[in-house]
């Protein structure tokens, strides 16, 4: 760990989760649905796309999509799972983080993420490598899971240590927001960037089910700072009690919402749209609008 240097996960832990995901193969309708939405955007896009680099490629859905499409050369595929790596479809595949990878500069058209960099430690480092990997022109599409994420289970899990155990310990990672991803990008050097959000909801017989879920997922708790002990059962069962109660469906079911956060960009080109120089503009705002313009501080007359 370098002087300076904030680390928030445990990145071990992150790659022991999503290789016990990789061999369940039992939860990944989030990372699907995720990466069908990122691949439907490019149709909106009106051009094509030769080379492309797949950041996340779970069980490889996205690249298998883009090799079909017309126009690409190449995909290749990475992850820091390799048992994920192991399968997807044959084809050039790299075992790395978000953080170090280790493509040339100018590699690629497009970088495509659906929900891989939501467990990086250095995410604006992590969107400078992306960024210079892209030929001038270049897009990026990353989504990553938002900070409303899972909100309800966090309150559950809060109340449930504070009852039960008389403190808390960190359990839901922090996660973006839509304002400060934007940020990121242009701090990253991208241009044109363009952040949304949107929310996936599913239900479960219980809150332990949906923990079980995330477990399978590979998404269960790796921050640097969690507790090392099991969860204590009266707690557990408490937190599923809360939950209930604040996310309970009328079916008897529960209901757990993911926040996914999109973001699109571009890597600087000269034929990008420019912002106009202060003082250039050529037409009043007030003509447009058919109004009176005023000065700063006058009031409008009755």
């Amino acid at each position: 760990m370098a002087e300076g240097e904030i680390l928030v996960f445990d990145r071990g832990a992150v790659r022991q989760h999503r290789e016990r995901a990789a061999r369940l193969g039992t939860a990944e309708f989030l990372f699907e649905e995720a990466a069908q939405r990122l691949y439907e955007r490019l149709d909106d896009i009106k051009r094509g796309f030769a080379r492309i680099l797949v950041l996340g490629t779970r069980y490889g859905v996205l690249a298998r999509n883009l090799r079909s499409r017309a126009g690409v050369e190449l995909v290749v595929e990475v992850d820091d799972a390799l048992g994920f790596l192991r399968r997807s479809e044959p084809g050039p595949c790299v075992l790395a983080e978000a953080e170090a990878l280790p493509f040339a500069a100018t590699a690629f058209d497009l970088v495509l993420s659906p929900l891989a960099l939501h467990w990086t430690n250095d995410l604006p480092g992590a969107l400078l490598q992306l960024r210079r990997c892209l030929k001038p022109d270049g897009l990026i599409l990353a989504s990553v899971l938002g900070g409303e994420t899972l909100d309800a289970l966090r309150q559950a899990f809060l109340e449930a240590e504070l009852a039960e155990e008389r403190g808390v310990s960190p359990r839901v990672s922090p996660m973006a927001d839509g304002r400060d991803v934007a940020g990121l990008l242009q701090r990253a050097g991208f241009a044109l960037p363009v952040v949304d959000s949107d929310r996936i909801s599913a239900t479960y017989e219980s809150a332990l089910a949906l923990m079980a879920e995330l477990r399978a997922m590979g998404e269960t708790n790796a921050l640097r700072e969690r507790r090392r002990v099991f969860t204590r059962r009266g707690t557990l069962l408490r937190a599923a009690e809360l939950y209930r109660a604040l996310a309970g469906a009328a079916d008897g079911r529960v209901a757990a919402s993911f926040e996914i956060v999109t973001m699109t960009a571009w890597a600087p080109h000269e034929s990008q749209p420019k912002p106009l120089r202060p003082g250039s503009a050529t037409a009043r705002l007030a003509d447009a609008l058919g109004s009176v313009e005023r000065p700063a501080g006058d009031k409008a007359r009755p």
